[in-house]
């Protein structure tokens, strides 16, 4: 089955190749970087035959287990045979891996045939029922009850059930009792290598679509995943989707325009100059889990005494709110400038994540080196897929560090050898005469707060912050000592806060986060006011260089003159909050009331922004 599923991808290349070249050396990618996916699907889809062989040991006589298989091979093989015939007709279509979008479609079979003859059909159909029925057949002949028949009828014979029930009674029961118990305890052992193969190893992350790309060129990543489980996959994320279009149509499409008037003004008009170059290198760090409940802002500077003497050495922003509360949703609203969703990933909507702006891609395009670094796994929530999709050339993590460096960190390599490692990189970088963007996420602030270094407090989540810290500002102290400093700007916020003994998502602190701006590029210190969310950093970065960032539809230039009308949302799964010139206000979605504040027009607000941005979200 594990074969069938690699030669299928070839196959897929060979057919869609006219608009899409590709060399034998990408071919070869294309099935190894693949094999991760096809390894897991093929266990999913095994899961059963291998239950029924171990019911066989002691259930041999029943018929019935065998025709349970064969109904089960029939509908495996038509599966198989109509996810690779149909994922590679529509690819040409579509130019996406067939996912449970296509179902909708097929409510109305006459619109959705409507492009294609009668004999386009009919062919694909037969290839269907032809592969099908090779499959079948494999797979009938592979199992070990249909293997264990053929072999008794070949040495016993068959003259009728007399002879035959004497030569399977051959072996004394006693000796037939045991091995039946051997096999049985050595099939019960193997389930936990079934559960550890199906979800994709015994990391953190589990088996996602983003974990099979590996280039910039969308088609070999696209290439790579297997059809079958890009399908199954995305069933929850599609029911998801349609079920919140529902629940967030709170208005007429006039009054939700209305309110969300000024909201979104993505234009930058004569903004504050806070940099010496429009052409700085940038490095951004994204910080696990540090909201302002640790810094300065909440009268806990001596947790991260050197966040707060860089925010009085840079440009400090006092009121940036996090968009969500995890880290998937804080990278796409820090890296794509697009909102997060209460019960929607948009990291792990890998056909979603190819149509969104990014910072990333757009430095780019303007000559920059781009670069992401991470000492955990890459593919958790479909990072990997994600960051190749938004033009990241180059992503270090876990996998690219030695054993020693590696530890025995639950989620990865600590914070202090991942800057070493960054201190290096931006070295290297600078060397090249090259323009750079390089992105690091630390990890070593995440539960459970284990970090390789002396208690300084007895509360270990401040310890664990206290560490990132540290690590934090020996490395700015050691990067001001390179060439590099003068002409870098290091953009220093979280992806998310934590929620930490009473601050909760009543209370304001709750996602109230620290952006700093520093480096050499930094004209000179400033506190900035403004009330942001992370999703502005990408249209007030590039205002500041003179870049257009009309396709980031929901970032704002801060430093415009256009923005006049400041507001900030956050979400998490029961509801959202909302900051602007009123305060703070939260409201919950399964109650449908306030937990915080009072109703008003920023509630309306954030009901308008959360039915606009469900509606984009749904757009391709």
């Amino acid at each position: 089955m594990v074969l069938a599923l690699i030669l299928a991808k070839p196959v897929f290349m060979l057919y869609n190749h006219a608009n899409h070249p590709f060399t034998a050396h990408e071919v070869m990618q294309v099935m190894s970087h693949g094999i991760t996916l096809d390894l897991s699907t093929a266990l999913y889809l095994i899961v059963v035959p291998f239950l029924v062989t171990l019911l066989s040991v002691w259930l041999w006589r029943w018929n019935g287990l065998r025709q349970l298989l064969k109904g089960y091979y029939v509908l495996v093989a038509f599966l198989l045979a109509l996810a690779f015939v149909a994922d590679t007709s529509l690819y040409e279509f579509w130019g996406f891996k067939l996912d449970a979008s296509v179902l909708p479609y097929l409510s109305t079979p006459k619109e959705a045939f409507a492009s294609v003859s009668f004999w386009y059909l009919l062919v694909r159909i037969l290839v269907i029922v032809l592969v099908a029925w090779i499959l079948y057949k494999i797979m009938v002949l592979l199992t070990p009850v249909e293997r264990e028949r053929r072999r008794s009828i070949r040495q016993i014979g068959y003259s009728g059930g007399r002879s035959t029930q004497r030569g399977l009674f051959h072996i004394s029961p006693v000796k037939m009792a045991g091995t039946r118990l051997i096999a049985t305890v050595v099939g019960l052992l193997l389930i936990p290598l079934f559960v550890i193969g199906m979800r994709g190893g015994t990391s953190v992350s589990t088996s996602n679509v983003g974990q099979v790309y590996f280039s910039q060129n969308q088609f070999l990543n696209h290439s790579a995943v297997n059809p079958l489980f890009s399908f199954l996959s995305s069933f929850g994320k599609t029911a998801t989707v349609k079920e919140e279009k529902h629940e967030y149509e709170f208005f007429s499409e006039k009054e939700c325009k209305k309110l969300l008037e000024g909201i979104f003004d993505t234009r930058s008009e004569n903004p504050d100059v806070l940099l010496t170059t429009k052409n700085p290198n940038i490095l951004l760090v994204i910080m696990e889990g540090c909201g302002s409940i640790f810094t300065e802002a909440n009268g806990n500077g001596h947790v991260t005494p050197n966040l707060t003497k860089l925010s009085a050495e840079g440009v400090y922003f006092t009121n940036c709110i996090a968009n969500s509360w995890r880290t998937d949703r804080g990278m796409v609203s820090i890296l794509s400038g697009y909102p997060a969703f209460p019960h929607q990933s948009v990291m792990k909507m890998a056909q979603k994540c190819e149509t969104l702006p990014s910072i990333a891609r757009t430095l780019k395009g303007k000559g920059y080196a781009t670069t992401f670094l991470y000492g955990g796994d890459a593919n958790f929530t479909n990072a990997r897929g994600y960051l190749t999709s938004t033009g990241f050339e180059k992503i270090i993590s876990e996998d690219d560090f030695s054993k020693e460096e590696r530890g025995d960190s639950k989620w990865g390599v600590n914070d202090w050898v991942v800057f070493g490692r960054l201190l290096d990189l931006v070295k290297q970088q600078n060397d090249t005469g090259k323009p750079w963007f390089t992105t690091m996420l630390t990890l070593s602030s995440h539960e459970p707060w284990d970090v390789p270094m002396k208690k300084k407090f007895d509360d270990k989540i401040q310890n664990a912050f206290y560490f990132l810290d540290i690590c934090l500002g020996d490395f700015i102290n050691k990067l001001k000592r390179t060439p590099a400093w003068e002409n870098t700007l290091v953009v220093i916020l979280p992806d998310h806060s934590i929620q930490y003994q009473d601050i909760d998502q009543t209370k304001a602190m709750r996602n109230r986060i620290p952006m700093i701006w520093t480096g050499g590029a930094v004209a000179q210190a400033k506190r900035i006011g403004m009330v942001c969310n992370q999703t502005d950093l990408a249209a007030t970065l590039f205002g500041q260089m003179g870049l257009p960032h009309d396709d980031f539809a929901f970032s704002r230039d801060i430093l415009s003159k256009t923005y006049q009308r400041q507001f900030a949302m956050n979400n998490w799964t029961e509801g959202f909050a909302t900051f602007d010139a009123t305060g703070f206000n939260a409201y919950s979605l399964n109650s449908k009331k306030m937990i915080a504040g009072k109703e008003g027009k920023a509630i309306e607000t954030g009901k308008a922004i959360l039915q606009a941005t469900s509606e984009d979200l749904r757009k391709r």
